[in-house]
């Protein structure tokens, strides 16, 4: 096993890559990439980093130069014969060319489009600009390289008993999770981590430790690289940025109402009855239930995302009753935030009552909390958003409205539009 103290001590290289591969990416990326290559080739969007935990100026905590260099890097990477072919070789989902011969090709000669980077009030302003097809890949990759540069920032004035110790609590932590993740009947767990991970190194790490600690209750990672490497399943289907440009995208009002349904009848079409798990929170869950089409029902699952999960697990299991559903036959994924107590929260109240998956994230992948004086490796809430398709601004609700972004008159439009009623802010942790 790689000695990642001993390896973080020895910075000897004149670039040590965050970022090593165009697979080191979320498998959902690719998922909605093929989408947008063959539906929404000639449109333009922006997207942009915005630091949610404001207490953090990143932009003095990680050196610009040393950003760029990353970033640069990034840009110089191609797709290898031998990951070219794992993808079209391997099965997803169980099913063999999910990733098109087209798609495949057109990642083979890709690479990470131009950026614009500032500094504005101890926050860098990085944005790119340009095709949806080609500034959709920079999101997961951005994320990645200011995390993990914001770790090395913390840990290059440590010494090598120091690291020793810091990285065999943290794999304390981390193994105390999975022992009491054990205890859980059927469980069903994958790692979400690679956006706001502690290190590409430390996330594989964490993937194999759920690996030889959960066995087949871990059901795989959603980073591509890991999981070629490591020999799990890749997992992921869709997120927000879809049901946000296409409303963007949408002429009038009964367009825009619309446009989360729209999304989802694109996705079913492209991937042929795979992948089913409805995403609906991006203008609120209680809304997009009431108003959905019946063929909605018909899908595998919903993950929910950014509600109270309790709350969002009971508004999903009465949906599925009202439209005639066994919420026993369906899936619910939980991804927002979670932790073993949140895991372990809502295990007791749905177990027996619907099938039920957790997508675990950062939690995972960077909890350092107390480890370092003064929470300096604390894991922060930093996102890369869409915020602008063909000219037009784009606007996310969300059902915690400390998630919601978009002009004010903007989203005084779409809460109307979407019926949107009173919400109460929750903290957004990580």
């Amino acid at each position: 096993m790689l000695d990642l103290a001993t390896r973080v001590y020895n910075h000897n290289f004149r670039i040590d890559p965050i970022v090593r591969s165009l697979l080191d990416t979320d498998f959902y990326k690719l998922l909605m990439a093929q989408m947008i290559l063959r539906r929404h080739r000639d449109v333009s969007v922006t997207f942009g980093i915005h630091n949610r935990t404001r207490s953090v100026r990143i932009a003095e905590e990680v050196d610009i130069g040393a950003l760029r260099e990353q970033l640069d890097h990034a840009r110089s990477l191609r797709l290898s014969r031998g990951e070219a072919t794992w993808l079209r070789g391997n099965a997803f989902y169980g099913t063999r060319r999910i990733l098109s011969p087209e798609f495949i090709t057109w990642f083979e000669g890709f690479q990470l489009p131009d950026y614009d980077l500032a500094v504005r009030d101890g926050q860098y302003e990085l944005s790119f600009h340009g095709s949806w097809l080609e500034t959709t890949m920079w999101e997961v990759p951005a994320l990645a390289i200011l995390n993990e540069l914001r770790s090395r920032a913390t840990l290059r004035g440590m010494g090598r008993f120091d690291l020793q110790v810091l990285y065999a609590r943290a794999m304390t932590r981390v193994w105390e999770k999975i022992e009491r993740l054990r205890r859980l009947p059927d469980l069903s767990i994958a790692d979400f981590g690679t956006r706001r991970r502690h290190g590409f190194l430390w996330q594989d790490w964490c993937v194999q430790a759920m690996q030889e600690g959960l066995g087949p209750a871990f059901t795989g990672t959603s980073n591509c690289l890991i999981a070629l490497r490591r020999e799990v399943e890749a997992v992921g289907t869709n997120a927000h940025e879809l049901p946000m440009v296409y409303a963007a995208l949408a002429e009038d009002d009964a367009a825009l109402a619309q446009a989360p349904y729209a999304v989802l009848g694109d996705w079913q079409q492209d991937y042929e009855g795979n992948l089913l798990i409805v995403l609906p929170d991006t203008y609120g869950t209680t809304g997009f239930l009431e108003k959905a089409p019946d063929w909605i029902s018909a899908w595998t699952g919903m993950r929910i995302d950014s509600k109270d999960p309790i709350e969002g697990g009971e508004e999903v299991i009465a949906f599925w009753k009202s439209r005639g559903c066994d919420p026993r036959e369906k899936l619910a994924i939980f991804s927002d935030g979670l932790d073993i107590d949140t895991i372990e929260g809502i295990h007791a109240h749905f177990h027996g009552r619907m099938r039920i998956g957790y997508g675990w994230g950062t939690l995972l992948t960077n909890d350092f909390r107390g480890l370092v004086p003064g929470g300096r490796l604390d894991p922060i809430s930093i996102v890369c958003k869409v915020s602008e398709a063909n000219g037009r601004p784009t606007v996310k609700l969300s059902d915690n409205p400390s998630k919601a972004q978009g002009p004010e008159d903007l989203v005084a439009r779409y809460r109307r539009v979407f019926g949107l009623g009173e919400q109460a802010a929750m903290p957004v942790v990580v």
